[in-house]
């Protein structure tokens, strides 16, 4: 793989030949995502070698039913994931009749790069399809102008031959999580529709019996043609719409289609809404034409680095690898909704579920807050304020008080399936106060502890109270049957790091409550 990554740029991630062997690995680094969804980087045409197929759209979520021989007391009943979405970049390719399929076709020439500054994948490649020989050029974006939008431009340029270039542009809810538990598919058909150059599916995450949301998804695709198709038909059927699309072309003359597609949820709508909504979106957007939500697009992401960057001279590889990580980041979660966190793999594969980690405030709020605006960090501690419910919940599914923050979560309440991290690796609720600490310490934004961050503070505070218990003969406070942060052991006793972090936590709600004491009673003496 690191042949194919080796022409180091540093603001582009370059691939400059085709991978068949670790396909999915070049599929993870190539993915895209605007916050509100995100995707692998599939190729849009048919691939029959080893893939996976990959779309997500944050805080839609299932509630896969835990697989384990037994149970204990507070155990999670169902693990929760990000179900793969509805598949909407799909274009098959068909040159004279026949399909274009990069694993069995004669790919003379391959190029893919992630362009990071712009927050565009741009592919190109030459093949030869059953003896006629094309040039192909694709670049796909999801808008974080219009967080519903994507957008793919897929050229065809025939290079020997004068005949047929077909386009079948579709979109597919039939689709399935690798990682599921029983091998069950999360979503139901809800609805399918076909016009010309206009396509719809909205499908539902099944029901389940532990009582979480149910999502529904829209996509809604719109298709722009270079000139007029000579046959452009369309059809649908259970979970599919597409629409296909002919057009005669000549020697060395050049053939595209611009793909618009707009997803709602019924996180943002009502159910009959979707639909009407995507639309609406589809019909201001496509107005713009292309080249003017592609420059707009641009603009964004040259504007977020404007403050984001972090220079490192000298290095091209750590320079690259820094922009990198910021651009993943900033493809998963950029602070514009308080009801989405960070993922562990972002939109880039099922692994870990997508779901919110103590990573948030351990390890990617410190980032965030060099290098947003504060409100982006901000939302990420008013996500868990949110769900301050649910952790006092959990904590007396223990028969403990206070707030016990779950190490794996969509809404606040624990769903991870390993009884030595749900139970044991009790340090994340630590972790969650030490995040209001570095917010309020870095940004001046104090308000933020009267506002919300107390409850917090004071609810984690009477959890370790309650947790820890008092050793008569060493006449000392011990916490015992944990698993530290490095999960070497299990069920050890007096862990330094959780140790440490306990005391740091009561000493840290005396200290804050004191200050609001002394906060009010300041207050009172300016009224008076």
């Amino acid at each position: 793989m690191k042949r194919l990554f080796n022409n180091i740029n540093e603001w582009k991630i370059i691939q400059n030949e085709i991978e068949y062997d670790e396909n999915r690995l070049a599929e993870s680094i190539m993915s895209l995502g605007n916050g509100y969804m995100g995707m692998r980087g599939n190729y849009e045409e048919k691939y029959s070698k080893d893939t996976h197929r990959g779309s997500y759209i944050g805080g839609v979520w299932y509630p896969d039913k835990t697989r384990v021989g037994w149970w204990k007391n507070g155990y999670p009943n169902y693990f929760g994931k990000v179900p793969n979405s509805v598949n909407y970049i799909g274009i098959d390719i068909y040159v004279n009749g026949h399909l274009l399929d990069l694993a069995k076709a004669n790919v003379i020439d391959f190029y893919r790069e992630l362009d990071m500054e712009n927050g565009i994948l741009i592919r190109k490649f030459t093949a030869e399809v059953n003896g006629d020989k094309i040039e192909v050029k694709v670049v796909r974006f999801l808008s974080i102008n219009t967080k519903e939008l994507g957008v793919i431009k897929y050229e065809v340029k025939s290079l020997n031959f004068d005949g047929e270039v077909t386009f079948v542009a579709y979109l597919d809810s039939n689709v399935k999580n690798e990682d599921s538990n029983y091998e069950e598919a999360f979503w139901i058909n809800i609805s399918s529709d076909s016009n010309k150059n206009y396509g719809s599916v909205v499908a539902r995450t099944k029901d389940n019996p532990f009582n979480t949301d149910v999502f529904s998804v829209c996509a809604v695709m719109n298709v722009k043609t270079s000139k007029d198709a000579k046959v452009n038909t369309y059809t649908n059927k259970e979970h599919y719409s597409e629409n296909n699309l002919v057009f005669d072309v000549k020697k060395d003359e050049t053939v595209s289609i611009e793909k618009y597609v707009a997803i709602t949820t019924t996180r943002d709508y009502n159910q009959e809404e979707l639909i009407l909504k995507a639309n609406d979106i589809l019909g201001k957007e496509t107005t713009k034409g292309y080249e003017l939500v592609l420059k707009k697009q641009c603009e964004a992401w040259n504007k977020r680095w404007e403050s984001a960057d972090i220079k490192i001279e000298g290095d091209a590889l750590a320079q690259q690898g820094i922009r990198y990580n910021l651009f993943q980041l900033f493809s998963t979660y950029y602070g514009e909704d308080a009801r989405l966190n960070i993922g562990p793999k972002g939109f880039t594969g099922e692994k870990y579920g997508g779901a919110t980690y103590w990573d948030t405030e351990a390890y990617c709020l410190p980032v965030y807050l060099g290098v947003t605006p504060k409100e982006v960090s901000r939302n990420l501690l008013v996500y868990r304020h949110n769900q301050l419910g649910r952790a006092v919940e959990n904590a007396k599914k223990l028969g403990l008080e206070g707030a016990l923050y779950p190490m794996v979560t969509f809404n606040g309440e624990e769903c991870h399936n390993e009884w030595e991290i749900t139970f044991e690796e009790i340090h994340r609720n630590g972790t969650i106060v030490y995040g209001i600490y570095n917010y309020t310490n870095y940004t001046g934004d104090f308000e933020y502890i009267k506002e919300k961050g107390i409850d917090v503070i004071v609810e984690v505070a009477r959890f370790w109270a309650s947790r820890v218990h008092l050793n008569k003969r060493k006449n000392l406070y011990m916490i015992h049957g944990v698993t530290g942060p490095n999960e070497y052991d299990n069920n050890v006793n007096n862990n330094w790091y959780t140790n440490y972090l306990a005391k740091w936590c009561l000493e840290y709600a005396v200290e804050n409550i004191k200050w609001l004491e002394k906060e009010n009673i300041e207050s009172e003496r300016e009224i008076m």
